[in-house]
């Protein structure tokens, strides 16, 4: 009985030493790498009510994963900073305010907070300082 409980235990040891490190090893190979943003480029007057949806997509360490929509933060910029004059929401649709011209960034970027990592403030985004950010055009009317 004895013999049994020990093996029993060095079992449990085995397998709890394999669920580590496999978990270890799958969070490596699955960490975003990059995102894009679909449209690239878009006209606000070529969309309904001028709201233009943004599509994130994620591309993991895994080269076969790739997660679309994937989740981020939004910002919209003008020379490097946050701008009023185009807007857009938590989900990635953009719009331009009432008179605006011109074209603005609408940047995306991780939307993990995981301090110091991927965490990034709006007006870093706008500048390209994000770890993993992408950047699209929109242009106003």
């Amino acid at each position: 009985m004895e013999r049994l409980r020990m093996m029993l235990s060095v079992l449990a040891l085995i397998l709890a030493a394999c669920f580590a490190l496999s978990c270890g090893s799958s969070q490596s190979q699955n960490q975003l790498q990059s995102l894009t943003l679909s449209p690239a480029m878009a006209d606000a007057q070529s969309y309904p009510d001028g709201q233009v949806p943004f599509t994130a997509t994620g591309y993991y360490s895994n080269p076969t994963h790739t997660v679309t929509p994937q989740p981020a933060n939004w910002v919209a910029c003008q020379q490097g900073t946050p701008t009023n004059e185009a807007s857009v929401s938590n989900t990635g649709v953009a719009h331009c305010a009432s008179g605006a011209t011109g074209t603005y960034s609408i940047n995306a970027w991780d939307i993990s907070n995981a301090p110091g990592i991927y965490s990034c403030p709006g007006n870093t985004a706008c500048g390209g300082g994000c770890t993993i950010q992408a950047t699209a055009q929109l242009t106003c009317p």
